[in-house]
């Protein structure tokens, strides 16, 4: 296993990385809202990596798992700067970028702000916009009043505690939405999304595919895949989507 190292962005936050240097492209994993780079998801494409050679970055946001900071302190915004800074200071090259839930959200960020950066993209149930179109746009009156009064509202969540969700958040997010202007992403794309997702339905994969603009961008459903994605199946196809987009950028896996 990699050793752990953290970096200082020029917010002042401390964020806790490993990496494994390797072959280009490097493969960067982006991870979930309230996750960690410990996942099940970030571990097996660190395996991989070992395996194939390629270079390698996971990493905690600020407020998540090692992190310096408190997870409702933070915004997509601030978790996006901690993206750019990892992918800045520690990787070389063009990478591919592999976002699960709001890390593709984040991924989708990062090729915005800097595709010379970018050799492709995989996306796993990515949530674009969802602290507007599945947040706010999901809260009743009692919560948007809350929300409004005390500056946070809390959720139940499947995976532990509940999710606090803080006005910041919300407000915040709509400043870094991606469905609402045009997104080129000119490098391959594969999104992957399971058709038993609870948590990011289809129509929101079917959205993305529909208003991202690229030469070479699919889709893969697979059906009765959760939002975890984590068995030895959906992990499988991880690996080959990233397979794939390697040799579709013109490197080798």
């Amino acid at each position: 296993m990699t050793q752990a190292e953290y970096l200082t962005t020029k917010e002042g936050r401390k964020i806790a990385c490993r990496r494994r240097r390797g072959r280009a492209p490097g493969v960067v994993f982006l991870g979930g809202f309230k996750s960690d780079m410990e996942g099940t998801k970030a571990l097996f494409l660190e395996d991989w990596a070992a395996r194939t050679g390629h270079a390698f970055l996971r990493f905690d946001y600020s407020g998540h798992g090692q992190s310096s900071g408190a997870f409702t302190d933070g915004t997509i915004g601030d978790w996006a700067g901690d993206a750019m800074a990892a992918v800045s200071m520690l990787t070389e090259g063009r990478q591919v970028l592999v976002g699960s839930s709001m890390g593709g959200w984040i991924a989708l960020l990062l090729a915005r702000a800097m595709p010379e950066r970018v050799a492709g993209l995989v996306t796993v149930a990515a949530a674009p916009d969802f602290t507007e179109d599945a947040m706010w746009a999901g809260f009743d009156a009692d919560q948007r009043r809350a929300l409004e009064s005390s500056g946070q509202v809390a959720l139940p969540s499947e995976y532990g505690e509940p999710y606090v969700i803080t006005r910041r958040l919300i407000e915040e997010g709509r400043d870094h939405l991606v469905l609402r202007a045009p997104l080129g992403l000119p490098f391959p794309v594969r999104f992957l999304q399971g058709t038993a997702d609870r948590d990011v339905e289809m129509a929101v994969a079917l959205r993305l595919l529909d208003h991202a603009e690229g030469p070479d961008m699919r889709l893969t459903l697979v059906d009765g895949a959760d939002h975890r994605f984590s068995d030895p199946d959906c992990l499988a196809l991880i690996a080959a989507s990233v397979e794939e987009v390697i040799a579709r950028a013109g490197g080798s896996s």
